[in-house]
């Protein structure tokens, strides 16, 4: 009887590994959709914190001014940026030699998704910032992100910087996992459509992943800005936090869901953008056509 081979080829060194420039990608992807949604973010974040409709977030945000518009937008700006960066180097770096060496193809992807959904873990502190720099409650609290970030530290300890870690960790893998799954399986199907051009279809395959994860984890991100409102006291756990929204929002599950809406048009930009910036800038510094 034959026997299969076991050997694994290892590929040469940079045959399939591309290093920096899949972080480089992911990086300039993340700031080119950053600049352009930051306003949309801070309502929808209105919304979650107060369950208010987009109607009156809009007003709310109108009211305070223009100075106060792009407030807080330090923090999502260098945490997505890098994040995305790692989202998207960590899971190829990760991925490529996993398939090398011979496992199942969406094995290896969910691995890869999951350990880069952790990585993104670190950066939680300008998540942190953020959060707090967006709500109205704390305005007069901090000057800027570098002071919000001091006073954080010294006045509360480091410990403060990763309230809502939970949320974050149970949101970032597997959403991670079905990002890239459904982008590749979007991508394989749609590789060879010439009736659009790369970049729209590209947009849509991304906007389309956007909406299904941004429903999908919406509660998560919710209970994680209840969370992370709050500075000071006693550390609180997800159950609880899911419990008190409950109750503060009238025993209703769909009072939850308030932003839902705006949330869904949010991400369907953002990672429209996001998926057609990164094929573009793929295609540039590696000057093939993926």
């Amino acid at each position: 009887m034959l026997k299969m081979s076991t050997t694994k080829t290892i590929p040469p060194p940079g045959s399939t590994i591309f290093g920096w420039k899949e972080f480089v990608c992911g990086w300039g992807a993340a700031f080119i959709n950053i600049t352009i949604t930051y306003p949309v973010n801070k309502i929808i974040f209105r919304q979650m914190l107060h369950g208010m409709k987009a109607s009156s977030a809009f007003l709310q945000l109108q009211n305070e001014g223009i100075e106060f518009l792009y407030r807080g937008m330090l923090p999502p700006l260098c945490q997505k940026t890098f994040s995305v960066s790692i989202m998207f180097g960590v899971y190829e770096e990760t991925r490529k030699p996993l398939v090398n060496y011979g496992t199942n193809p969406y094995l290896a992807k969910s691995i890869a998704a999951i350990l880069a959904g952790t990585a993104e873990a670190i950066l939680m502190p300008f998540e942190r910032i953020q959060t707090l720099l967006a709500d109205s409650a704390y305005h007069h609290h901090f000057r800027n992100t570098f002071h919000a970030f001091k006073v954080v530290g010294l006045e509360y300890g480091v410990k403060e910087y990763y309230r809502g870690l939970v949320p974050i960790l149970l949101r970032n893998g597997p959403s991670n996992v079905l990002f890239f799954v459904i982008r590749e399986e979007l991508h394989e199907r749609f590789h060879d459509d010439k009736r659009l051009p790369r970049s729209v279809i590209n947009f849509l395959s991304g906007a389309a992943i956007g909406i299904i994860l941004s429903a999908l984890f919406y509660p998560l991100n919710v209970a994680k800005i209840t969370m992370q409102s709050q500075l000071g006291g006693e550390f609180h756990g997800l159950i609880h936090a899911m419990k008190h929204m409950y109750q503060m929002r009238g025993g209703k599950i769909r009072y939850l869901y308030y932003g839902l809406h705006t949330n869904v048009m949010r991400a369907c930009l953002s990672w429209g953008i996001i998926n057609s910036a990164y094929e573009t800038l793929k295609k540039i510094l590696f000057n093939v056509d993926f």
